[in-house]
Formats: structure tokens, sequence, C-alpha cells
């Protein structure tokens, strides 16, 4: 680094994108767009005040009920003691070593999430499941809160690996803009969720092809409860929360009355239908899944359903399907019916047309550019096979031993007597916090790694100030981005902040695994290490990178990646001859109808697609909770990334619930009032916000306001997640279900 008194201006990178930072003394004093971003976020605009934030945490810290008797019952409300790290570094070695050589490694969990750093070698997630690998595993999980139903439930119905298939071999968005006539968005696509992306997201481009696909007469229509869930211009359709899935059959059924089904497509391509004509023609319950019988059900009038269906069969057209809809009770549903849908239709595998998943969830998906590999620090191998559903975690601390099922297994769940969590804040968002916060009292024992005393760190044991991604070197590169970035130490580590990577090689060489964790490199070694062998890799895809220093001096590059093309989809060779290119599933075609599925003998989950209403929405609500929560990702950061400090912003907090005009009215609210939002799991103020953009029965509160205290009666600052239902989504997928919660509002007097 410069002289500490030096001004200087560097570029780095970050989730949403790249930005220049002002350092003077030894601290960030502002930051500014990058000059390549067209449309840049305003997120970093807080940084400065978050990195040098009076909640950082500031040394090693011990909660001192657990230090002096192992209690567990004072997570949350005792107060700290701070030790120097080698003492703190003992303890922790010392009760790893301990639960391990008593319980066995079974009985760690090593939570992380992928969002702590843009930067591939401080990638929290990465280093702490090495570590514990190197130290004999711990339990794993799988998925993410984001995707793991979809995760689960489509493999079986297009093939595997999935992820592969949401994130990178999909159509772009020029060969949307070139081929796509109508473009049909479940539950919208938002350039305020593409402004982040892993790893980063350079140029900030989905609002500029919405402008494109406007000039050039696309008509694009969005299927969701709220109107600004896609760009301005679009056509709204307001759906129910939970019904799209309705709807998609609705539309089914009039292509297969009304002879627009494409019977060729479905010989050729698919499996199954003849199972799955009868449920929905009504021959199986009685119910013919007409436009009339979805209507009810999802409150589109049914003329207009037939109107959409004759329109998807006459034009191009791409089925688009946000994350949110898998992150619902029975999620699973509306990823099999789209896709279902999108066979009927006969498109799949065209340009511009068929099915696609997460468009406008990260600012990645869209973009069209040769992959690259490499620059990925080993997790190594887990020598333990335990694994469970992420967002199951609370489930599992409440019910140790217990038999669960999960995706054709049935297993019993862990008996963790020791959590230990370095990036991500499972306090934000996980579902029914309060309930978590019971579960959190379980385990012997939580270490966690944070920069921040976030809710989760004040419900840790033992607490290690780790440093943020300002105050330490890395490389920022993403998969779905043709920019790389040096990402230059900008400021000293904040109190006494370690790099995880130091703690992690710390704690590995009191346990006597040092030498496998670190293999002898620091963390500057590691870097120019993963560094020359990605450009090996480049070379070998014809792509020249420069060497470290010339990057290292350069600050940023955009890397040389030719697009793929046209078309880049992984079911185009599928399309063109089903037998010489199967799919990944036991047919090797489009499972409309799942043997394996129905194998399983799910009732939440059959062997075809199904409506299956959410325990808890509008369909069943009651005067106690008349209104459908959901809880959308925050504008303003990164899930609760940088909270602290915009909690400072005068006016800012609590968040904004937005709430239909009639809905406010009836409850004698109006724009800017505190409000109470509350159901029997618990309650949290916000502030009113009236909208005729939402559904009138729906109410919208953004995820990532920090959870507070225990002793807190209502929950300060506005999560949602204290009213969010910690169910899993079915048997099968087991993921988050937080779109299926029913609350009330009521105006608060404070």
């Amino acid at each position: 680094m410069e002289s500490k008194d030096a001004m200087r201006t560097q570029v780095t990178s970050s989730h949403w994108g790249a930005f220049e930072v002002d350092v003077e003394d030894g601290r960030i004093i502002a930051t500014r767009p990058f000059a390549e971003d067209p449309h840049p976020s305003a997120i970093p605009a807080i940084l400065p005040e978050a990195v040098h934030h009076r909640s950082r945490i500031a040394r090693p810290s011990v909660r001192r009920g657990w230090l002096k008797s192992r209690d567990r019952g004072g997570r949350g409300s005792d107060d700290f003691v701070d030790l120097p790290w080698d003492e703190a570094l003992d303890i922790a070695a010392d009760e790893l070593d301990r639960v391990r050589k008593t319980h066995g490694n079974e009985a760690i969990f090593g939570g992380s999430y992928g969002w702590g750093s843009a930067g591939r070698f401080h990638h929290a997630q990465s280093q702490a499941h090495r570590f514990l690998n190197k130290i004999g595993g711990y339990v794993a999980s799988f998925g993410s809160y984001s995707t793991g139903c979809a995760q689960a439930i489509m493999p079986h119905v297009l093939g595997g690996p999935f992820l592969k298939f949401l994130y990178e071999h999909q159509d772009g968005w020029e060969t949307i803009c070139e081929h796509t006539e109508t473009l049909v968005m479940f539950g919208g696509i938002n350039p305020k969720n593409a402004q982040v992306s892993m790893g980063g997201v350079t140029r900030h481009e989905t609002a500029h092809w919405f402008d494109r696909f406007a000039e050039k007469g696309m008509r694009c229509i969005n299927v969701s409860p709220q109107r600004t869930d896609a760009p301005e211009g679009c056509e709204w359709i307001p759906v129910t929360p939970g019904s799209d899935t309705a709807l998609m059959l609705a539309l089914a059924y009039v292509l297969e009355t009304d002879g627009l089904t494409d019977r060729s497509f479905l010989d050729r391509c698919t499996v199954g239908f003849d199972r799955f004509r009868p449920y929905l023609m009504g021959q199986s319950d009685g119910a013919p899944k007409s436009p009339e019988w979805a209507a009810p059900l999802c409150g589109v009038d049914a003329q207009t359903i037939r109107a959409l269906a004759h329109r998807m069969a006459s034009t191009r057209t791409l089925i688009t399907v946000a994350w949110s809809l898998q992150r619902a009770e029975h999620g699973e549903q509306p990823y099999w019916m789209s896709a279902v849908l999108a066979a009927m239709l006969g498109q799949v595998g065209l340009p511009g047309a068929g099915v696609g998943y997460g468009y406008g969830a990260i600012g990645g998906v869209g973009k069209s550019f040769k992959g690259l590999r490499g620059m990925t620090f080993s997790q190594g191998e887990n020598p333990v096979q335990t694994v469970i559903p992420v967002a199951r975690i609370g489930d599992m601390l409440r019910n140790p031993r217990q038999p669960y099922d999960f995706n054709g297994r049935r297993e019993p769940y862990p008996d963790i007597k020791l959590i230990y969590w370095a990036g991500g804040n499972p306090f934000h968002h996980h579902q029914d916090l309060n309930a978590l916060h019971d579960a959190w009292t379980r385990p012997q024992t939580i270490i966690v790694h944070d920069p921040w005393w976030t809710a989760t760190a004040k419900r840790a044991d033992i607490v290690f100030p780790a440093t943020t991604p300002y105050e330490r070197a890395d490389i920022g590169r993403a998969n779905l981005d043709d920019y790389m970035f040096h990402m230059p130490q900008l400021i000293p580590p904040v109190g006494e902040a370690r790099d995880d990577y130091e703690i992690f090689a710390a704690l590995a060489e009191r346990l006597g695994h040092g030498e496998e964790f670190t293999e002898g490199r620091s963390s500057a070694e590691w870097i120019e290490l993963l560094y020359e062998e990605f450009r090996g890799l480049a070379r070998e895809e014809g792509v020249d990178v420069p060497d470290l220093d010339t990057l290292r001096e350069r600050n940023w590059m955009r890397l040389p990646i030719a697009a793929r093309g046209p078309n880049r989809t992984l079911l185009a060779p599928f399309r063109e001859d089903p037998e010489a290119h199967p799919l990944q599933t036991p047919s090797g075609r489009i499972e409309i109808f799942s043997e394996t599925i129905e194998g399983f003998g799910y009732a939440d989950c059959p062997g075809h697609p199904v409506f299956l209403p959410p325990g808890e929405w509008r369909g069943t609500a009651t005067g106690a909770a008349p209104l459908h929560l959901v809880s959308p990702q925050p504008g303003d950061k990164l899930h609760s990334q940088l909270e602290s400090a915009l909690a400072d912003v005068a006016g800012a907090r609590p968040e904004s619930v937005i709430i239909h005009p009639a809905d406010a009215a009836a409850r004698a609210i109006t724009t800017g009032d505190l409000v109470q939002v509350f159901n029997a799991r618990g309650a949290c103020r916000a502030r009113a916000v009236l909208s005729e953009d939402i559904l009138q029965g729906v109410v919208a509160l953004p995820t990532g306001a920090w959870f507070g205290d225990p002793g807190d009666n209502i929950d300060p600052h506005g999560n949602p997640n204290v009213l969010t239902r910690d169910v899993g989504t079915s048997r099968l997928g087991q993921g988050c279900s937080a779109h299926s919660a029913l609350v009330d509002v009521a105006p608060l007097n404070d």
C-alpha cells in the first residue's frame, strides 16, 4: 500500500459492480461509478460509512455466559469479553477438537454463503469449507435460498446439472431481441435485482435491453403481483401470489382444447403427456383446468387467459420464470409447469423461445460470453457425507436424529453440536426468525467470522473480526462477466480484523492440519498461483491474459471473450436430434410425467405438475391475517450487507412496506405512517408506502433489515422473516418458502 496519508483513487469490484474508491489517511472517503458502466448501481454510495461503522467488530470476542459456564441461553443478549487473538484462537481450536473427538465431525455444521466478496480467493464459503474438510469434514448443505427448490426439481424435468443451465446456457439478451416476439415473464424481470451478480456484473444492461425490446415492438408481459417487477412500459397482468401454476395450467388447457398444442414436438422430445393430460382436462379429478377454473384462483379473467394463450401459440414466445416463484410452498410446480407449457407450444430450443429461468434475478443471466475456467480456491473433499437442504437449518436444529424426506431420500437429521459460520447472515435470510432464534440455542457452540455485529454475530459464542474486501488484495472475475479486476487493498484492516484465510490457517495449525490447509503458501502466493493457472487455461481457449504484475498496474481490464453465438441454449441440439443429443433425464427427454418422482410417493409433489395452493395464501386468508406478504430483494444493498450504515440514514428505517390504497384506507393508513406488520409468528415495524402498482390484498416488504434483539416484542427495523413460514417447499425440494405467508398491517403509535 501507499503511504497512509496519500490521497489516491483506485477501482475495485463487488457483487454490485465495479466502482472508483477515494482513500485518504487510511479511510475510504468517497465512491464514484465506474466509467464503463452504462447504468451503475447506487449501492456503493453508502460504503464509506459502512466500512468504518461503529458496528464493526474490533477484536476477537467470546460471549461471557459461554466463557463462564458454556451457557447457551444468553445468545443474542449476553455481552462479550474481548480477548487477544492467540487466546481466542486457542479456545476455538480446543472446542473444535473436543467436538470432533467426542461427537465426530458429523456434529459440526459448516454454514457459509457465497456473497461475502466478489474476490476469487477471499471467498468465505470456499475458505470455511476447505478448513472444515481438512480437519475431518462437516455437515454440508445443498442448494441456495434463491434456487434450492429449482435445483432439486428441474434435473428430473430437463436434466442436470440445472445450475449450469440456469446461469450459463440460456439465450442472451441479443438473441432475445433478435428473435422473441412475445416475452411472458412470470414473476417479472426486475433491473433492481439484476444490479447484483455472483462474482460481480460490470456493465448493468438489463434496463437498456428492455428499451431495445420496446423499440422493436416486442410484447413484454409482466405476470406478477407488482407492476414494478418489470421495467416501465411492460404490460402488467396482476396475479395472486402462489397461483402461477394455476394460470399456466389454464394456458395449457386453451392450447389443448383449441388445437394449438404442438403434437409433433411432444412426440419427439417429451415423455408423459398422456399421463398429464387427464389431469389437465379434469378427467382424473373432475376439475378441468380451464380459464374459468383458474380465474378465481389467480385473479386473471378468463378472456385475458385465452387471449394470452393464443398470442403465445401464434408468435415466437419466450416464457421466463423468476427465482421468486420457487421460493414458496409447492415452488416446484411453477418451474415444472413452465417447462410443460413451453413444450406444448413446441418452441423449446428455438432462438429466443421456449423457457428460461432467472432473467433479472442476477445481472449475469442474459449475458453472452465464452466462459473461462479457473481461479477457484479448492475446497477439497468432505469426508462427511451428510448433506441437508440449505433452508432446513432450523428444522435440523429442532429435530436432531428425526427422519425427514428430501428428493427421494429419507434420512435422519444430524445432531449438531457446533456451528461454524463464515460469510453470510442466516438471521437475515432464513424464515421465521423467532423460531430460528430458539433453535439456535440447541448447539453447544457457535463460532462466527463477521466484519460487523450482525444478529448472527450477536448470537454466537466465539466471534472473530473478519476483514471486508476493501482491506485485502484479491482478483475479481465472474464467469458471466467480461471484465477482470485486481482488487487492491485499499485500507488497513479495521481494528484487529484478519482475513478469513489467516484465521483458518491459525486454527488449522493448532489442530495439526496447518500444512494441509495452507500447503505452505501465504494468501498472496495463493492468489499468484490461482492466477497463473487461470492464465494457462485461458490460453487454451485462445484468450490472452496479462501477468499479475501487469493487471495490478492496470487495475482492471476487459477480457477479449467472444460471444457464444446467436443461440447458445443447451436445448438447441436436443431439439434438432433428441436421439443424438439426449437430456440427462431417465428418458433422455423433457419429462412431463416423471416415473422417478411418482415413485417417491409424495402427495405434495406427484408425478406431473399440479396446482397445490400454499398453506397460507389469499385463498385461505382470514380476518386475523388477510394480506399476502411477498418479500422481494432490497434495492439499496445486497441482502443485508451495508445495512448498519443504511439504518443511520434519516427516515430509511424501519423498512418501507408497499400497500394498495384500498387496503390502506380500510386500516386508516396513509403514506409515511409508521405501521406494524404482524401475524401469529411475529411482528415488525415498517413505514407505509401506498401504491396502485401492487395487487390489492398483497403487501411487499423487502428483505435485508437487521433482525433485532431477543427482548424485542416487535422487530424494530422491518425484517419480513419474522413473519415468514419455516416450512419446506415440498418433501421433494425442501426449499425456502418465504413467499407463503399471510399478515395484517395496522397503524403503530410510536
